[in-house]
């Protein structure tokens, strides 16, 4: 099968097109031939060495596509001819992959497979965070970082249309408008203002019962600052840096913090499998029937991952980047 191949000479990130052998699919696995791929930023780091893949997984590009299905074990619920979606531990900037049968989602029919494919990562990733570790109630408050981005678009989606949160929001002056019309209630311009003085005078000092970040040590102080009595704020990336020599932890203690750090890429199948099924049952229905839309800034054709990948490094896009095979 062919694939693409990333190249790293001194910094210099190019990419070629290499043949390999295909996938061999267990005995619990299906074989996907891919048809669209979501592309991350996880992608662009992993190209730059910055993010190696978890021990066993695929040494190829790639977290998330949608395709058809070659093969399935007898026992499954799919059949040859299915069209599927899902995230994977690495290896979708290909033709062909194996996914356990288990840990895939059936495109809603209304939806091409590069809208498909620009749901796993942005829609999994958001679920996972405002649910199953910020535990979000109706009425709360959350403050999102990077609305533009593709988990962010996502997440904004969910807080407001799902579970009836006031959501706030952290972008650039040129994606406001955008944010604000996929539900935001307020979106902040990190460039013009500090966005814990925003968060409390849009609270009236109360704060946000549910942050997402993915910039860790830039925020960090600006997050416990912003967090409510009993907040949880939730790091997904460290995009502003790891190190934080000028933080005061004493919020941690008198607002009652709980802070959580995760990564779904190097989970374990299990945890995965239990992720994905909770969400084809709480979330996926309200893709089918529109109330959720995937959000895509632009789809090209694999041979362009070049520009993808810069598009999405210049932070230039407002959600989803795909490359179509």
């Amino acid at each position: 099968m062919k694939y693409i191949n990333h190249l790293n000479e001194n910094g210099n990130i190019s990419f070629e097109f290499k043949k390999t052998a295909m996938p061999t699919p267990k005995s619990d696995e299906c074989l996907i031939q891919i048809k669209a791929i979501g592309v991350n930023r996880a992608d662009i780091l992993q190209s730059q060495g910055k993010y190696p893949p978890p021990s066993g997984a695929s040494e190829i590009l790639g977290l998330e596509m949608s395709g058809i299905i070659i093969s399935c074990p007898p026992n499954s619920e799919w059949a040859p001819g299915d069209r599927v979606m899902t995230i994977l531990d690495g290896g979708s900037y290909a033709e062909y992959c194996a996914v356990h049968h288990q840990a895939m989602l059936p495109i809603p029919e209304n939806l091409t497979f590069e809208q498909a494919a620009a749901i796993p990562e942005a829609f999994i990733t958001g679920f996972q965070a405002l649910k199953w570790l910020g535990n979000i109630k109706s009425g709360e408050t959350t403050l999102i970082h990077a609305g533009g981005s593709g988990v962010g678009t996502a997440s904004i989606q969910m807080a407001k249309n799902i579970y009836k949160a006031n959501v706030i929001t952290t972008c650039s002056e040129s994606k406001i408008d955008k944010c604000i019309s996929l539900g935001a209630d307020f979106a902040i311009d990190y460039n013009k203002h500090s966005f814990d003085e925003e968060i409390k005078r849009i609270t009236k000092g109360e704060g946000a019962d549910v942050i997402i970040d993915f910039l860790l040590a830039s925020y960090f102080q600006k997050n416990l600052k912003s967090a409510a009595l009993d907040g949880r704020i939730v790091l997904l990336a460290m995009l502003g840096g790891f190190k934080s020599n000028e933080t005061n932890l004493i919020p941690l203690i008198s607002k009652r913090l709980t802070i959580t750090g995760s990564t779904l890429r190097n989970r374990s199948l299990e945890y995965k499998i239990k992720l994905i099924q909770d969400f084809r049952k709480s979330i996926l229905r309200y893709i089918s029937d529109g109330t959720l839309k995937p959000i895509i800034h632009q789809s090209l054709s694999w041979e362009n991952v070049k520009i993808a990948h810069q598009t999405m490094s210049d932070n230039k896009n407002f959600g989803k980047l795909i490359l179509t095979i």
